[in-house]
């Protein structure tokens, strides 16, 4: 008979002891104070987007742990932790998610974590204007997590896992129209400035009955999934804020498309209906080559 202790663990085992374990020590190097938390601490695009040596560290510990457990399976990490290995199968990390929240203090940020058949990207997709988008963004997800370690949070869901919190089954999400919502949402200032982003932006910014901007894509997707938050929308996100995310919100029911206006890429989730409605907003506002 085997040895049930000694049995490798599931995809949805492993994540979430990843998580848990990566969420303690983000958690254990920021109560070290700031000069810890911002040794190494470098700027990425902007002021509001940098590492910390809790990101470094968390992802480190993801990487390490991933490569002994799924040696055969990719890795992408995004403080540059990466591996392509021999299984269709990438793990997209995300180490802290929030990080300008987590430095303040907040307790609004999390680690995520998404698995994704490689096989599903489509290689030659192109959008109306010719350009190529992430193909990441598109991949099947076999699993989504995000665990917010301050609130004891685990969201998990993805291809044939069942969406659920804390283990408990999350209902489905229920048809609704985008002005009956709240919407998630997230523009830097910068972009603002730039009509290509700031047009679009507002016409959907204007749909819903309420606005909330958070900052943490990946808690904000694990709330449209359990419908605390309605829908959400935002352009150019990275793959590892929105994989884990999109996982669990189609998990719970829900809908994801991303869409492509004025060369930007707009990602929007949430029930099926809010998202067909906040899709052709966007598409509304392309500006005149």
């Amino acid at each position: 008979m085997a040895n049930l202790e000694n049995s490798a663990p599931s995809d949805s085992e492993l994540a979430a002891k990843l998580l848990r374990e990566a969420g303690a020590l983000a958690l254990s190097i920021r109560s070290e104070g700031l000069d810890a938390l911002h040794a190494g601490r470098h700027i990425k695009s902007n002021a509001a987007d940098f590492a910390t040596a809790a990101d470094l560290a968390a992802e480190s510990h993801f990487f390490n742990a991933l490569r002994a457990a799924r040696p055969e399976d990719s890795i992408l990490g995004e403080e540059g932790a990466g591996h392509v290995g021999t299984s269709d199968r990438t793990w997209v990390i995300d180490p802290v998610d929030g990080t300008y929240n987590f430095t303040s203090g907040s307790t609004y940020w999390c680690s995520a974590l998404a698995l994704v058949r490689s096989s599903s990207l489509a290689t030659d997709e192109r959008t109306p204007e010719g350009s190529t988008p992430d193909p990441l963004t598109r991949a099947e997800v076999l699993l989504g997590a995000v665990f917010q370690p301050e609130e004891d949070k685990l969201w998990m869901g993805g291809t044939g896992v069942p969406a659920t919190l804390n283990g408990q089954p999350i209902r489905t999400l229920a048809p609704a129209l985008v002005g009956s919502l709240s919407a998630g949402t997230y523009i830097h200032p910068g972009w603002l400035a730039q009509p290509r982003a700031a047009v679009p932006w507002q016409r959907a910014a204007e749909l819903p009955a309420t606005l909330r901007m958070m900052g943490s894509g990946s808690c904000d997707l694990a709330r449209v999934a359990q419908g605390e938050l309605g829908v959400w929308f935002q352009h150019s996100v990275p793959s590892w804020d929105w994989l884990p995310g999109k996982g669990i919100v189609e998990a719970a029911g829900g809908d994801t498309a991303v869409i492509h206006v004025n060369g930007l890429d707009w990602h929007v989730a949430g029930p099926a209906r809010a998202v067909t409605e906040l899709a052709a907003a966007l598409r509304t506002a392309k500006l005149p080559a």
